[in-house]
């Protein structure tokens, strides 16, 4: 199966508004890391549905992020994923992330 990665842009909007809502997403967000003093990527979402997984989607996906951080200088990407996440457990290690267990993520919702 072949696909392109692009960055979605006015011009794009109801494909990207079709694929985001049926098939496969991939959202990043700018981030400041407090440590290494420079900018970062929150992968916020990344979601392929089920009918298309196996077909290397995710992988394709964070490799494309891992390519915008070397576009725009950051210093990497940062995600969290839902410990009960199985298949996002398995694939990040996989992709290279590495697990942070040294701190502990609290929200306040309103």
């Amino acid at each position: 199966m072949n696909f392109t990665i692009k960055k979605a842009n006015l011009e794009n909007l109801d494909a990207a508004a079709e694929l985001f809502n049926l098939y496969r997403i991939l959202q990043l967000y700018k981030l400041y890391h407090y440590v290494k003093l420079a900018k970062q990527w929150l992968l916020s979402d990344l979601f392929v549905h089920p009918d298309y997984r196996g077909k290397g989607f995710s992988v394709a996906f964070i490799e494309r992020a891992k390519q915008w951080c070397d576009e725009t200088e950051a210093c990497g990407l940062m995600l969290e994923t839902e410990k009960t996440n199985d298949i996002g457990n398995k694939l990040y290690p996989r992709c290279g992330f590495e697990y942070d267990g040294l701190h502990n993520y609290y929200y306040w919702w309103k």
